[in-house]
Protein backbone atom coordinates (compact mmCIF):
# COMPACT_ATOMS: atom_id res chain seq x y z
CA UNK A 1 0.00 0.00 0.00
CA UNK A 2 2.09 2.89 -1.28
CA UNK A 3 -1.11 5.21 -1.73
CA UNK A 4 -1.42 5.85 2.13
CA UNK A 5 0.93 7.87 4.54
CA UNK A 6 2.94 5.39 6.64
CA UNK A 7 4.62 6.79 9.71
CA UNK A 8 8.42 7.01 9.35
CA UNK A 9 8.60 5.76 12.95
CA UNK A 10 7.27 2.48 12.13
CA UNK A 11 8.56 2.02 8.45
CA UNK A 12 12.23 3.75 9.40
CA UNK A 13 12.91 3.90 13.18
CA UNK A 14 11.55 1.58 16.04
CA UNK A 15 11.93 -2.05 17.12
CA UNK A 16 9.40 -4.05 16.15
CA UNK A 17 8.73 -5.00 19.51
CA UNK A 18 8.03 -1.46 20.21
CA UNK A 19 5.76 -1.77 17.75
CA UNK A 20 3.96 -4.50 18.88
CA UNK A 21 3.33 -2.91 22.73
CA UNK A 22 1.16 -0.20 20.31
CA UNK A 23 -0.71 -2.43 18.52
CA UNK A 24 -4.01 -3.16 17.99
CA UNK A 25 -3.21 -6.66 18.99
CA UNK A 26 -1.72 -5.56 22.48
CA UNK A 27 -4.21 -2.69 22.98
CA UNK A 28 -7.89 -5.01 22.53
CA UNK A 29 -5.86 -7.77 24.08
CA UNK A 30 -5.21 -6.55 26.93
CA UNK A 31 -9.03 -4.81 26.72
CA UNK A 32 -10.19 -8.75 27.07
CA UNK A 33 -7.51 -9.35 30.12
CA UNK A 34 -9.11 -6.63 31.64
CA UNK A 35 -12.75 -7.52 30.92
CA UNK A 36 -11.61 -11.20 31.95
CA UNK A 37 -10.49 -9.52 35.29
CA UNK A 38 -13.03 -7.73 36.05
CA UNK A 39 -15.96 -10.42 35.64
CA UNK A 40 -13.57 -13.10 37.73
CA UNK A 41 -13.32 -10.06 40.60
CA UNK A 42 -17.28 -9.65 40.14
CA UNK A 43 -18.22 -13.29 40.22
CA UNK A 44 -15.27 -13.61 43.27
CA UNK A 45 -16.79 -10.99 45.10
CA UNK A 46 -20.74 -13.22 45.12
CA UNK A 47 -21.71 -11.15 41.68
CA UNK A 48 -23.83 -14.01 39.61
CA UNK A 49 -21.32 -15.07 37.35
CA UNK A 50 -20.74 -18.48 36.18
CA UNK A 51 -17.82 -20.48 35.39
CA UNK A 52 -18.84 -21.07 32.28
CA UNK A 53 -19.36 -17.48 31.22
CA UNK A 54 -15.45 -16.62 32.31
CA UNK A 55 -14.22 -19.69 30.10
CA UNK A 56 -16.40 -18.63 27.33
CA UNK A 57 -14.27 -14.94 27.68
CA UNK A 58 -11.13 -16.71 27.92
CA UNK A 59 -11.94 -18.84 25.38
CA UNK A 60 -11.89 -15.50 22.77
CA UNK A 61 -9.35 -13.49 24.94
CA UNK A 62 -7.34 -13.29 21.83
CA UNK A 63 -9.04 -13.97 18.46
CA UNK A 64 -10.36 -10.22 17.93
CA UNK A 65 -13.21 -9.70 15.55
CA UNK A 66 -12.02 -6.75 14.36
CA UNK A 67 -14.28 -6.51 11.15
CA UNK A 68 -17.52 -6.44 13.32
CA UNK A 69 -15.99 -4.02 16.31
CA UNK A 70 -14.72 -1.87 13.28
CA UNK A 71 -18.53 -2.14 11.55
CA UNK A 72 -20.59 -1.73 14.79
CA UNK A 73 -17.72 1.65 15.47
CA UNK A 74 -19.21 3.19 12.59
CA UNK A 75 -23.23 2.84 14.12
CA UNK A 76 -22.44 3.55 17.79
CA UNK A 77 -19.73 6.27 17.42
CA UNK A 78 -17.65 4.69 20.48
CA UNK A 79 -14.47 2.43 20.20
CA UNK A 80 -15.35 0.75 23.61
CA UNK A 81 -18.79 -0.03 23.23
CA UNK A 82 -18.38 -1.34 19.40
CA UNK A 83 -15.72 -4.04 20.89
CA UNK A 84 -18.00 -4.59 24.07
CA UNK A 85 -20.35 -5.53 21.26
CA UNK A 86 -18.28 -7.55 19.18
CA UNK A 87 -16.29 -9.36 21.92
CA UNK A 88 -20.35 -10.33 22.86
CA UNK A 89 -21.16 -11.59 19.43
CA UNK A 90 -18.69 -14.03 20.02
CA UNK A 91 -19.50 -14.88 23.62
CA UNK A 92 -23.11 -15.31 23.59
CA UNK A 93 -23.59 -16.30 27.37
CA UNK A 94 -20.74 -13.99 28.88
CA UNK A 95 -22.56 -10.99 26.74
CA UNK A 96 -24.67 -9.71 29.67
CA UNK A 97 -21.75 -9.42 31.69
CA UNK A 98 -19.07 -7.67 29.26
CA UNK A 99 -17.77 -4.87 30.96
CA UNK A 100 -20.45 -4.66 33.78
CA UNK A 101 -20.15 -2.03 36.33
CA UNK A 102 -17.21 -0.55 34.53
CA UNK A 103 -17.07 2.97 32.34
CA UNK A 104 -14.60 3.44 29.01
CA UNK A 105 -11.54 4.65 31.00
CA UNK A 106 -11.89 0.68 32.96
CA UNK A 107 -10.35 -0.63 29.62
CA UNK A 108 -8.48 2.48 28.14
CA UNK A 109 -6.82 3.89 30.89
CA UNK A 110 -5.81 0.61 32.70
CA UNK A 111 -4.48 -0.70 29.20
CA UNK A 112 -2.22 2.81 28.55
CA UNK A 113 -0.88 2.32 32.17
CA UNK A 114 0.40 -1.19 30.84
CA UNK A 115 1.37 -0.61 27.66
CA UNK A 116 3.60 2.04 28.94
CA UNK A 117 4.62 0.09 31.80
CA UNK A 118 6.06 -2.20 29.21
CA UNK A 119 7.21 0.41 27.11
CA UNK A 120 9.51 1.74 29.68
CA UNK A 121 11.00 -1.91 30.60
CA UNK A 122 12.05 -2.14 26.49
CA UNK A 123 13.65 1.05 27.16
CA UNK A 124 15.24 0.46 30.34
CA UNK A 125 16.53 -3.02 28.92
CA UNK A 126 18.70 -0.61 26.06
CA UNK A 127 19.23 2.00 27.79
CA UNK A 128 21.33 -0.29 30.52
CA UNK A 129 22.81 -2.08 27.28
CA UNK A 130 23.85 1.86 25.60
CA UNK A 131 25.22 1.95 29.06
CA UNK A 132 27.55 -1.12 28.72
CA UNK A 133 28.61 -0.38 25.56
CA UNK A 134 30.15 3.05 26.75
CA UNK A 135 31.66 1.39 29.87
CA UNK A 136 33.57 -0.98 27.35
CA UNK A 137 34.70 2.10 25.52
CA UNK A 138 35.38 4.04 28.05
CA UNK A 139 37.74 1.15 29.87
CA UNK A 140 39.50 0.59 26.91
CA UNK A 141 40.29 4.01 25.96
CA UNK A 142 40.81 5.54 29.69
CA UNK A 143 44.25 6.18 29.31
CA UNK A 144 44.32 7.60 25.77
CA UNK A 145 45.15 11.77 26.24
CA UNK A 146 42.98 14.00 24.34
CA UNK A 147 42.56 17.70 23.33
CA UNK A 148 39.47 18.69 25.66
CA UNK A 149 37.13 21.65 24.84
CA UNK A 150 35.55 24.40 26.49
CA UNK A 151 33.67 26.52 23.84
CA UNK A 152 35.19 24.75 21.72
CA UNK A 153 38.35 25.83 21.97
CA UNK A 154 41.19 23.63 22.83
CA UNK A 155 41.36 23.19 26.77
CA UNK A 156 43.68 21.09 29.22
CA UNK A 157 43.58 17.67 27.71
CA UNK A 158 41.47 14.92 29.12
CA UNK A 159 41.15 11.07 27.77
CA UNK A 160 38.90 9.80 25.32
CA UNK A 161 37.64 7.31 27.83
CA UNK A 162 36.80 10.33 30.52
CA UNK A 163 34.93 12.27 27.83
CA UNK A 164 32.61 9.02 27.58
CA UNK A 165 32.10 8.85 30.98
CA UNK A 166 30.12 12.37 30.74
CA UNK A 167 28.34 10.55 28.29
CA UNK A 168 27.57 7.83 30.68
CA UNK A 169 26.55 10.02 33.61
CA UNK A 170 23.75 11.77 31.97
CA UNK A 171 22.40 8.47 30.87
CA UNK A 172 22.68 7.12 34.25
CA UNK A 173 20.34 9.79 35.37
CA UNK A 174 18.20 9.24 32.94
CA UNK A 175 17.58 5.43 34.23
CA UNK A 176 17.45 6.42 37.84
CA UNK A 177 14.76 8.90 36.61
CA UNK A 178 13.01 5.64 34.83
CA UNK A 179 13.56 3.26 37.58
CA UNK A 180 11.70 5.76 40.07
CA UNK A 181 8.63 6.63 37.28
CA UNK A 182 8.48 3.17 36.79
CA UNK A 183 8.17 1.72 40.44
CA UNK A 184 5.14 4.67 41.02
CA UNK A 185 3.28 3.72 38.15
CA UNK A 186 -0.22 2.23 39.25
CA UNK A 187 -3.37 0.87 37.60
CA UNK A 188 -6.49 3.11 37.42
CA UNK A 189 -8.44 0.44 38.62
CA UNK A 190 -12.10 0.57 38.41
CA UNK A 191 -13.65 3.73 39.44
CA UNK A 192 -16.99 4.78 37.46
CA UNK A 193 -17.71 8.06 35.77
CA UNK A 194 -16.94 10.42 37.90
CA UNK A 195 -14.01 8.47 40.11
CA UNK A 196 -16.75 7.53 42.76
CA UNK A 197 -17.31 3.83 42.47
CA UNK A 198 -21.49 4.50 42.37
CA UNK A 199 -22.26 1.71 39.70
CA UNK A 200 -19.97 -0.73 42.00
CA UNK A 201 -22.12 0.61 44.94
CA UNK A 202 -25.15 -0.48 43.10
CA UNK A 203 -24.22 -3.72 42.25
CA UNK A 204 -22.90 -4.98 45.69
CA UNK A 205 -25.91 -3.32 47.41
CA UNK A 206 -23.83 -0.58 49.13
CA UNK A 207 -21.46 -3.75 50.82
CA UNK A 208 -18.25 -1.34 51.26
CA UNK A 209 -16.24 -4.13 52.41
CA UNK A 210 -16.45 -6.02 49.01
CA UNK A 211 -16.29 -3.25 47.04
CA UNK A 212 -13.00 -2.19 48.65
CA UNK A 213 -12.06 -5.48 47.20
CA UNK A 214 -12.25 -4.75 43.86
CA UNK A 215 -9.42 -2.98 42.94
CA UNK A 216 -6.63 -4.83 44.78
CA UNK A 217 -7.95 -7.84 43.08
CA UNK A 218 -8.15 -6.50 39.84
CA UNK A 219 -4.50 -5.09 40.31
CA UNK A 220 -3.34 -7.75 41.42
CA UNK A 221 -4.30 -10.18 38.20
CA UNK A 222 -3.44 -7.38 36.14
CA UNK A 223 0.40 -7.25 37.59
CA UNK A 224 0.39 -4.17 39.75
CA UNK A 225 0.61 -3.54 43.01
CA UNK A 226 -1.98 -1.63 43.35
CA UNK A 227 -4.33 1.01 41.88
CA UNK A 228 -4.44 5.01 42.21
CA UNK A 229 -6.52 5.69 45.58
CA UNK A 230 -8.06 8.57 43.75
CA UNK A 231 -9.42 10.05 40.68
CA UNK A 232 -11.77 11.04 38.47
CA UNK A 233 -13.01 9.00 35.65
CA UNK A 234 -9.83 9.12 34.10
CA UNK A 235 -6.09 8.70 36.02
CA UNK A 236 -4.11 11.50 36.32
CA UNK A 237 -2.93 12.89 33.16
CA UNK A 238 0.40 14.29 35.10
CA UNK A 239 1.20 10.50 34.87
CA UNK A 240 1.46 10.72 30.94
CA UNK A 241 3.61 14.02 31.55
CA UNK A 242 5.68 12.29 34.19
CA UNK A 243 6.45 9.28 31.85
CA UNK A 244 6.93 11.12 28.29
CA UNK A 245 9.22 13.58 30.54
CA UNK A 246 11.41 10.58 31.46
CA UNK A 247 11.68 9.90 27.33
CA UNK A 248 12.42 13.73 26.57
CA UNK A 249 15.38 13.21 29.18
CA UNK A 250 16.86 10.51 27.07
CA UNK A 251 16.57 12.02 24.31
CA UNK A 252 18.26 15.08 25.79
CA UNK A 253 21.32 12.90 26.56
CA UNK A 254 21.30 11.23 23.38
CA UNK A 255 20.99 14.19 21.20
CA UNK A 256 24.68 15.65 23.49
CA UNK A 257 26.35 12.27 23.12
CA UNK A 258 25.58 12.34 19.01
CA UNK A 259 26.65 16.16 18.99
CA UNK A 260 30.01 15.31 20.34
CA UNK A 261 30.16 12.66 18.00
CA UNK A 262 29.43 14.43 14.91
CA UNK A 263 31.75 16.78 16.02
CA UNK A 264 34.82 14.48 16.87
CA UNK A 265 34.07 13.33 13.25
CA UNK A 266 34.38 16.47 11.97
CA UNK A 267 37.92 16.27 13.90
CA UNK A 268 38.64 13.27 12.22
CA UNK A 269 39.42 12.06 15.68
CA UNK A 270 36.55 9.47 16.13
CA UNK A 271 33.95 8.10 13.51
CA UNK A 272 30.49 5.91 13.69
CA UNK A 273 30.03 2.86 12.13
CA UNK A 274 30.18 3.10 8.22
CA UNK A 275 29.12 0.25 5.68
CA UNK A 276 31.47 -0.71 2.83
CA UNK A 277 29.24 0.06 0.93
CA UNK A 278 27.18 2.96 2.13
CA UNK A 279 27.14 6.45 0.32
CA UNK A 280 27.81 9.28 2.69
CA UNK A 281 26.69 12.13 -0.34
CA UNK A 282 24.82 11.50 -3.85
CA UNK A 283 27.44 14.42 -5.30
CA UNK A 284 31.00 14.09 -2.91
CA UNK A 285 32.00 10.29 -3.34
CA UNK A 286 34.95 10.72 -0.71
CA UNK A 287 32.35 11.96 2.43
CA UNK A 288 31.65 10.06 5.59
CA UNK A 289 28.76 12.07 6.90
CA UNK A 290 27.76 11.18 10.34
CA UNK A 291 24.37 10.34 9.28
CA UNK A 292 23.51 7.98 12.22
CA UNK A 293 24.25 10.31 14.93
CA UNK A 294 22.41 12.93 13.12
CA UNK A 295 19.66 11.12 13.08
CA UNK A 296 19.87 10.48 16.95
CA UNK A 297 19.73 14.20 16.76
CA UNK A 298 16.92 14.88 14.60
CA UNK A 299 14.83 12.04 16.48
CA UNK A 300 16.20 13.78 20.05
CA UNK A 301 14.79 17.05 19.17
CA UNK A 302 11.31 15.70 18.26
CA UNK A 303 10.99 13.61 21.53
CA UNK A 304 12.00 16.72 23.75
CA UNK A 305 9.65 19.12 21.86
CA UNK A 306 6.66 15.91 22.14
CA UNK A 307 7.00 16.16 25.84
CA UNK A 308 4.90 19.94 25.79
CA UNK A 309 2.32 17.47 24.37
CA UNK A 310 0.72 15.52 27.59
CA UNK A 311 2.43 18.41 29.80
CA UNK A 312 -0.65 20.71 28.22
CA UNK A 313 -2.73 17.89 28.11
CA UNK A 314 -2.59 17.78 31.90
CA UNK A 315 -2.76 21.28 32.42
CA UNK A 316 -5.88 21.51 30.81
CA UNK A 317 -8.24 18.95 31.97
CA UNK A 318 -11.34 20.14 33.05
CA UNK A 319 -12.28 18.55 36.66
CA UNK A 320 -13.42 14.80 36.63
CA UNK A 321 -12.32 14.55 32.92
CA UNK A 322 -12.92 16.21 29.26
CA UNK A 323 -12.47 14.39 26.26
CA UNK A 324 -9.57 16.82 24.15
CA UNK A 325 -6.94 14.34 25.99
CA UNK A 326 -8.07 11.29 23.82
CA UNK A 327 -6.84 12.40 20.49
CA UNK A 328 -3.56 13.88 21.48
CA UNK A 329 -2.72 11.21 23.59
CA UNK A 330 -2.55 8.53 21.17
CA UNK A 331 0.00 10.27 19.10
CA UNK A 332 2.09 12.02 21.59
CA UNK A 333 2.90 8.74 24.08
CA UNK A 334 3.15 6.06 21.62
CA UNK A 335 4.95 8.08 19.26
CA UNK A 336 7.33 9.57 22.06
CA UNK A 337 8.14 5.94 22.62
CA UNK A 338 8.86 4.82 19.43
CA UNK A 339 10.89 7.83 18.71
CA UNK A 340 13.01 7.10 21.89
CA UNK A 341 13.06 3.46 20.73
CA UNK A 342 14.90 4.25 17.31
CA UNK A 343 17.20 6.59 19.26
CA UNK A 344 18.70 3.92 21.69
CA UNK A 345 18.70 1.39 19.08
CA UNK A 346 20.68 3.74 17.07
CA UNK A 347 22.97 4.73 20.01
CA UNK A 348 24.17 1.09 20.65
CA UNK A 349 24.49 0.66 16.92
CA UNK A 350 26.86 3.71 16.90
CA UNK A 351 29.05 3.26 19.88
CA UNK A 352 29.42 -0.61 19.20
CA UNK A 353 31.13 0.62 16.59
CA UNK A 354 32.85 3.59 17.44
CA UNK A 355 36.58 3.87 15.01
CA UNK A 356 39.08 5.96 17.16
CA UNK A 357 42.21 7.13 15.46
CA UNK A 358 44.90 7.83 17.97
CA UNK A 359 47.15 9.04 15.57
CA UNK A 360 45.01 12.02 14.64
CA UNK A 361 44.27 12.58 18.17
CA UNK A 362 48.09 12.72 19.35
CA UNK A 363 48.46 15.15 16.28
CA UNK A 364 45.90 17.85 17.20
CA UNK A 365 46.97 17.45 20.84
CA UNK A 366 50.80 17.93 20.35
CA UNK A 367 49.94 20.77 17.78
CA UNK A 368 48.16 22.49 21.19
CA UNK A 369 50.17 20.92 24.32
CA UNK A 370 53.28 23.99 24.49
CA UNK A 371 50.39 26.40 25.24
CA UNK A 372 49.16 24.14 27.93
CA UNK A 373 52.56 23.11 29.54
CA UNK A 374 53.66 26.28 30.06
CA UNK A 375 52.85 26.42 33.88
CA UNK A 376 54.84 23.22 34.22
CA UNK A 377 57.56 25.18 32.26
CA UNK A 378 57.38 28.28 33.97
CA UNK A 379 58.21 25.89 37.55
CA UNK A 380 61.03 24.15 35.79
CA UNK A 381 62.54 27.07 34.83
CA UNK A 382 62.11 28.98 38.67
CA UNK A 383 63.73 25.64 40.40
CA UNK A 384 66.38 26.29 37.39
CA UNK A 385 66.85 29.79 39.27
CA UNK A 386 64.68 32.46 37.17
CA UNK A 387 62.36 34.69 38.33
CA UNK A 388 58.37 33.76 38.38
CA UNK A 389 57.28 36.99 37.50
CA UNK A 390 59.68 37.56 34.47
CA UNK A 391 59.27 34.43 33.28
CA UNK A 392 55.24 34.89 33.53
CA UNK A 393 55.48 37.99 31.19
CA UNK A 394 58.19 36.59 29.01
CA UNK A 395 55.76 33.47 28.01
CA UNK A 396 53.19 35.53 27.81
CA UNK A 397 54.45 37.28 25.02
CA UNK A 398 55.98 34.29 23.66
CA UNK A 399 52.66 32.30 23.41
CA UNK A 400 51.20 34.99 21.17
CA UNK A 401 54.11 34.95 18.83
CA UNK A 402 53.74 30.98 18.44
CA UNK A 403 49.87 32.31 18.08
CA UNK A 404 50.15 34.41 15.49
CA UNK A 405 52.83 31.54 13.71
CA UNK A 406 49.77 29.21 13.84
CA UNK A 407 46.91 31.24 13.14
CA UNK A 408 48.35 34.14 10.93
CA UNK A 409 51.28 32.68 9.14
CA UNK A 410 49.60 28.69 9.19
CA UNK A 411 52.71 27.15 10.25
CA UNK A 412 53.59 24.62 13.36
CA UNK A 413 53.72 25.61 16.62
CA UNK A 414 57.02 26.71 17.76
CA UNK A 415 56.88 27.88 21.25
CA UNK A 416 58.90 25.27 22.38
CA UNK A 417 62.19 26.58 20.09
CA UNK A 418 60.80 30.22 21.31
CA UNK A 419 61.45 29.28 24.93
CA UNK A 420 64.66 27.23 24.58
CA UNK A 421 66.20 30.61 22.20
CA UNK A 422 65.37 32.77 25.80
CA UNK A 423 68.52 33.26 27.85
CA UNK A 424 65.90 33.73 30.81
CA UNK A 425 64.56 30.23 30.90
CA UNK A 426 67.77 28.26 30.92
CA UNK A 427 66.36 25.33 29.76
CA UNK A 428 67.49 23.51 25.90
CA UNK A 429 64.66 22.60 23.36
CA UNK A 430 65.68 18.38 24.69
CA UNK A 431 64.53 20.16 28.36
CA UNK A 432 61.82 21.46 26.82
CA UNK A 433 60.34 18.19 24.64
CA UNK A 434 60.67 16.42 27.80
CA UNK A 435 57.94 18.10 29.55
CA UNK A 436 55.40 17.32 26.17
CA UNK A 437 54.97 13.94 27.47
CA UNK A 438 50.73 14.33 27.04
CA UNK A 439 49.93 11.58 30.22
CA UNK A 440 51.80 14.59 32.48
CA UNK A 441 48.54 16.46 31.36
CA UNK A 442 45.42 14.67 32.30
CA UNK A 443 45.58 14.87 35.56
CA UNK A 444 43.33 12.15 37.48
CA UNK A 445 41.22 11.53 33.74
CA UNK A 446 42.43 7.61 34.49
CA UNK A 447 41.95 7.08 38.19
CA UNK A 448 38.28 8.96 37.62
CA UNK A 449 37.17 6.59 34.93
CA UNK A 450 38.29 3.48 36.72
CA UNK A 451 36.73 4.72 40.19
CA UNK A 452 33.56 5.87 37.78
CA UNK A 453 32.98 1.72 36.28
CA UNK A 454 34.04 0.07 39.55
CA UNK A 455 31.78 1.71 42.31
CA UNK A 456 28.69 3.25 39.95
CA UNK A 457 28.27 2.02 36.18
CA UNK A 458 29.18 -1.78 37.24
CA UNK A 459 26.79 -2.27 40.00
CA UNK A 460 24.36 -0.74 37.81
CA UNK A 461 24.77 -3.50 35.11
CA UNK A 462 25.50 -6.39 37.70
CA UNK A 463 21.52 -5.42 39.08
CA UNK A 464 20.44 -5.36 35.65
CA UNK A 465 22.90 -8.29 34.01
CA UNK A 466 19.41 -10.37 32.50
CA UNK A 467 19.07 -7.53 30.24
CA UNK A 468 22.61 -7.45 29.03
CA UNK A 469 23.88 -8.87 25.67
CA UNK A 470 21.38 -6.96 23.36
CA UNK A 471 22.61 -5.90 19.76
CA UNK A 472 20.77 -3.15 17.44
CA UNK A 473 19.33 -3.79 14.37
CA UNK A 474 18.67 -0.45 12.31
CA UNK A 475 16.90 -0.11 9.32
CA UNK A 476 18.47 2.48 6.88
Amino acid sequence: MNNKYKSPLSERYASKEMQYIFSPDMKFRTWRKLWIALAQTEKELGLNITDEQIEELKAHADDINYEVAKEREKVVRHDVMAHVYAYGQQCPKAKGIIHLGATSCYVGDNTDMILMREALKLVKKKLVNVLAELADFADKYKDLPTLAFTHFQPAQPTTVGKRATLWMQEFLMDLEDLDYVLGSLKLLGSKGTTGTQASFQELFDGDQKKIEKIEPMIAEKMGFKECYPVSGQTYSRKVDSRVVNILAGIAASAHKFSNDIRLLQHLKEVEEPFEKSQIGSSAMAYKRNPMRSERIASLSRYVMVDALNPAITSATQWFERTLDDSANKRLSVPEGFLAVDGILDLCLNVVDGLVVYPKVIEKHLMAELPFMATENIMMDAVKAGGDRQELHEKIRELSMEAGKNVKVNGKENNLLELIAAEPAFNLTLEDLKKTMEPSRYTGRAKEQVDAFLDHVIRPVLEKNKEMLGMKAEINV
